[in-house]
Parts: structure tokens; sequence; C-alpha cells
């Protein structure tokens, strides 16, 4: 289902001030995150005739599939040279590159005002918006370990401290960030997810001789109305803490001190460490027993049967 959504809200540009001065710092760096990388290379992610065009006019597959436009790289570059949007070494799960150099989420593309539901059951952690990473953005803590973003959003419709069962709305999507500000409309609107597993980015989807953390392996579906939560996850007091104390930007640490009781420092520090990395000295593992991989997600929207890899 898809809702109307105003410009501005598309691509995150309420208040406009502030929006454009952390889009800037997005291209240029700042005193803790060096510039973005971008290249030739980096048009490759373009797909305008068959996916981004008639995806921002309305037009979706007839076959009630989601385009994958981006998947998660499962070769990194090293962090310290900035993220990058250059397409060289990456490569996804089936070791093609429907992704690139700096990208550790998946990207759904989809028409802008489409309902995106909640990957499993959780609490809401944060909304915020921010143009450097993400855009508008809404974080779901799920417990086993497993945090999810939903990036790039035109509006969130739940707050912080709310509970949604699987399967529930969160929010709309949109294109916000800098990202859509530069590339509209070559670049298509979209989803962006990021899954966290104690405490790291993940990719859902399984390379062979993995288990995917999608419930129906690579091909992920729509909620079923199960509605049951995850065990609570095992957060280590002692590294949360250490992690924040390692945090080399004052305003963001304060910040991450008084988010609220364990899980919720936890879960600030997570996703700070994903879309701040270089605010930090050392990355500690903020669990003391690890969780493993389980099959427990849900594809972010109900009215799609699947997904289509873009470059199949």
């Amino acid at each position: 289902m898809r809702r109307p959504v105003g410009v501005l809200e598309v691509f995150g540009l309420r208040p406009l001030g502030p929006a454009l001065r952390q889009s800037w710092t997005a291209i240029a760096g700042d005193g803790t995150s060096p510039p973005s990388q971008f290249g030739l290379s980096s048009v490759k992610m373009f797909r305008p005739l068959r996916v981004s065009l008639p995806l921002w006019v309305g037009r979706e597959r007839s076959d009630g599939r989601v385009w994958i436009y981006n998947l998660f790289n499962r070769r990194p570059i090293p962090r310290h040279e900035g993220y990058s949007v250059k397409i060289t070494t990456c490569r996804d799960f089936r070791g093609g590159q429907l992704t690139y150099d700096g990208h550790v989420g998946t990207d759904f593309a989809v028409p802008v005002g489409t309902e995106v539901c909640t990957i499993a059951a959780g609490i809401v952690r944060s909304v915020q918006c921010d143009m450097q990473r993400g855009g508008l953005k809404v974080v779901v803590d799920h417990g086993g370990g497993l945090i999810s973003t939903s990036n790039h959003l035109a509006r969130a419709l739940v707050s912080v401290g709310d509970w949604i069962e699987r399967g529930g709305v969160l929010g709309l999507s949109g294109m916000s960030s800098v990202d859509g500000v530069l590339f509209f409309p070559w670049l298509a609107p979209h989803l962006h997810l990021n899954v966290l597993l104690n405490g790291e980015a993940v990719d859902p989807f399984a390379k062979q001789g993995e288990v995917a953390l999608w419930r129906t392996g690579n091909d992920p579906r729509p909620a079923d109305g199960s509605t049951e939560p995850l065990e609570p996850t095992r957060w280590d007091p002692a590294a949360v803490e250490a992690g924040i104390a390692a945090c080399n930007d004052p305003e963001l640490r304060a910040e991450l001190l008084g988010a609220g009781d364990l899980g919720a420092r936890a879960c600030a520090l997570t996703v700070a460490r994903l879309f701040r990395y270089h605010a930090f000295d050392e990355h500690p593992l903020l669990v003391a027993n690890p969780h493993p991989r389980v099959p427990v997600l849900d594809l972010p929207f109900r009215d799609h049967t699947g997904v289509a890899f873009a470059d199949e």
C-alpha cells in the first residue's frame, strides 16, 4: 500500500538548513570522518530505464516482487579509507557485484510512500534524521542479538518506546539522505535496510554453507501473522561501557551515556558505530555470548510476494 508524501519529506529536506549542512558533511567529511569516495564506477548503480524511472512514477513489477537494488558487500574495504560508493573489489553473497564498496545493507527499490514494515517484532529505540548516512531512519531492537535500521524514509509512523508486532508498519518509504538529493532521478527510490547481529552489520542473505536470517531462506516473504518475540539480547555491560568510552566525539559520547538502560545504550552504540565508525577508537564485541544466525526475519513489505535481483 502507498500513501501520499510531500517532496520535502521524500528527500529529507525538512528542516532545510540542517539537512543541507549534513549533506555537505557527507560529501566533504568532518573532524571524525573522511570525505566520501565517488568514481566513474559508481554509475553502475544507475538503472534508469529498468528500475529507477519507472519507480519514481509509481510503476512496479507486474509479478508483485520487489527489486533488490543493492546487496550487502561481503568484501569490504578498510573502514579508515572513508565511505565509498565506488564499485571495485566488492562482492555480494552470490559472488556478483550488485553492491558497492561501502555498502553494508540491503536496498529494496520501491515507489515513494510505500508502507515499510518491521522485519520482526521489537521495540523502537530511535527515530532520527541524518542526511549524512541514511536520512530518516527507524531503529528497532528485536532481541536475539538483532537490531534493524530502516533508512531513507519519507515519514516515520512510530515513536521511541513503541512495541511493533512482526509485519507492523513503521514508516513510509522515500529517498531521504544526500544520495537522493544528488542522484535524483537516476538512483531508484529505495528502503536501505541494515541488519545488525551481536553489534555488527551482517548480510541477511546466506552464501553457501551459511544460514539465511530470512525465515524463507534467500527468498524473503511477507510476515504471516506470527508475533512471537525473540529472547532478550545478552549484552555485555562492561563491553558496552568500554565501547562508549572509546568514542572520540565528546558530544556523541554524552548522548550515548544518556541513552537509557543497558539495552538502549547498547542499541544506540551499535547504530552509532555503524554510521559513524571513525568516531570510535576501538570496537569491542558487545555481547558476552554471541547469538547465532537464526532464520527469524520477514520481508519489510506487506504487498509484495518476494524479491527480484536488479542484475538478473
